[in-house]
């Protein structure tokens, strides 16, 4: 039952999140008028925005003006509700790590709007980015000043976590941006603080392979040429989400195949 309230609530946020999306694309707050359909600027009423439900019953469809509605909409919502209940049982409710789940809710946001933002637009927004870092610090620093977390063990990880943005960096300079963009840079400095170490080591192989089978499969199918530009970001922001849930799993996987 808890679940199934988390995976309600997940959808709702999906729905705010598709919002800031496509405000942050138009230079627009999000948090300021009401919805409008993108096509016609009709505002919407309440009937228009339930998650999921609305756009079946629309059948994708504006109320006002019949124009098509993206598919991003639905399914930003039920990945953020689905993401949402995955954290929720991750964590162990016990009172000292209680705020871990809006801790993850509100990072995992964060991700989802890069995600999908980076995949529509080429470019990691900074307005969401940044904020994501700092929450990230924040709770570090929560975890430092712990004194039941206070060990020089994981202070020493978090210093590994962030080496990888050190590499990222020189992709960047090397290439002068053409390989790697600086907001990938940034990025990995997120997963880095985000994930630890060496989780962040899991979520960069499942990245780059990922990307490598995804930029392959696109080049046999002539949907892009050696020379064309593919986001990285989504990519990066799906090597997080696995290394979150199976971390462990994939790490002990590939140590596995490595002795074969």
């Amino acid at each position: 039952m808890v679940s199934f309230i988390v995976f309600l609530f997940g959808l709702v946020v999906g729905s705010f999140l598709n919002s800031v999306i496509y405000r942050l694309g138009k230079g627009e707050s999000a948090l300021k008028g009401r919805s409008y359909c993108p096509q016609c600027k009709h505002p919407l009423s309440w009937q228009d925005l339930i998650p999921l439900l609305s756009f079946a019953l629309l059948q994708g469809k504006c109320r006002y003006c019949k124009a098509h509605i993206s598919w991003q909409y639905p399914l930003v919502e039920l990945a953020t509700g689905i993401v949402f209940v995955v954290l929720y049982n991750l964590v162990s409710l016990s009172f000292s790590q209680v705020f871990q789940v809006p801790y993850f809710f509100a990072v995992a946001s964060l991700l989802v709007v890069i995600f999908v933002y980076d995949l529509k637009h080429y470019l990691i927004p900074d307005k969401i980015l940044y904020p994501a870092i700092g929450l990230v610090l924040a709770w570090r620093a929560f975890e430092i000043l712990n004194l039941e977390s206070w060990d020089l063990f994981r202070i020493s990880n978090l210093g590994y976590s962030i080496l990888p943005t050190l590499f990222f960096l020189a992709i960047f300079l090397v290439s002068r941006g053409t390989w790697m963009g600086f907001g990938d840079v940034k990025l990995a400095l997120f997963m880095g603080l985000f994930l630890g170490w060496p989780n962040v080591l899991v979520a960069l192989f499942v990245a780059f392979t990922l990307g490598a089978a995804v930029g392959v499969a696109l080049i046999l199918l002539k949907k892009k040429g050696l020379r064309s530009q593919v986001p990285f970001g989504p990519f990066l922001i799906g090597g997080t989400f696995a290394a979150l849930f199976f971390g462990e799993a994939i790490a002990h996987w590939y140590l596995d195949l490595l002795m074969v």
